[in-house]
């Protein structure tokens, strides 16, 4: 399962009155584990940044006007995320109407809500009533943010992987028992994992805990449920 952890950073709050992406930044996990793989880009925004964005995110006008336009990152990004990987967003509707509004202003169709999985969603729900803020929860679970002096949407985007992976259930949500699987050694293949029953074996069998009371009522119930009863078919006669 392939998902991608993004954040934005923005010249102000509302793109239909006229405000643009100036940065973008994503993770990807694969089955809940992060890989080196991630986009990060800034954005000229063609537009004045205001002094209220630059003190969020440190990003000037003088800096970002260097910078390449979003159509000319817009298929480098639409590539990193995929056609189908849910996009794990810290309130992901203001992230999605950004960027849905760059991608109308090129013809290019909008990203369906169904991909968004929002974690301020998530956090509100399994702590009502608490701070759910980015840092918030980076106190709550224990996770260093020391680096993130200013919002930068490749380090937010890195921390809130972290929190998301904590918030669906541990570092390790998809930890399960499977079976064996191959790996190769000089030697050819070589089983990585054991199977539970082969990892450890007891040297001798436990003795019984029936008593001769409890036994006999087991065999007596046996008796009446008749010689076609599953039991007879899978179980000896001398099991218990």
């Amino acid at each position: 399962m392939r998902e991608i952890v993004m954040d934005t950073e923005t010249t102000g709050l509302d793109p239909d009155k006229g405000d643009k992406l100036v940065e973008i930044g994503a993770v990807e996990l694969i089955n809940h584990l992060p890989t080196d793989n991630t986009f990060h880009e800034y954005i000229n925004p063609q537009r004045d940044v205001p002094a209220e964005a630059v003190a969020v995110h440190g990003l000037t006008q003088e800096f970002l006007s260097g910078k390449p336009l979003f159509e000319q990152v817009a298929d480098k990004f639409l590539d990193f995320i995929g056609p189908d990987a849910k996009l794990v967003i810290h309130n992901a509707s203001f992230d999605m109407k950004f960027l849905n509004a760059e991608l109308a202003a090129l013809g290019r169709p909008k990203l369906p809500w169904s991909r968004a999985i929002d974690t301020l969603a998530i956090a509100r729900e399994k702590f009502p009533g608490a701070q759910n803020s980015l840092d918030a929860l980076c106190r709550r679970f224990n996770i260093d943010n020391s680096a993130r002096s200013l919002h930068g949407a490749l380090i937010d985007s890195q921390i809130l992987a972290e929190v998301y992976l904590e918030l669906i259930g541990g570092r390790q949500p998809d930890l399960v028992l499977s079976a064996p699987s191959e790996q190769h050694d000089q030697n050819g293949p070589t089983e990585r994992h054991q199977s539970r029953s082969d990892a450890r074996q007891r040297p001798a069998a436990l003795a019984s805990r029936l008593s001769d009371a409890e036994r006999a009522a087991h065999e007596e119930f046996v008796a009446k449920i008749g010689e076609n009863a599953l039991w007879h078919r899978y179980v000896s006669p001398s099991a218990g």
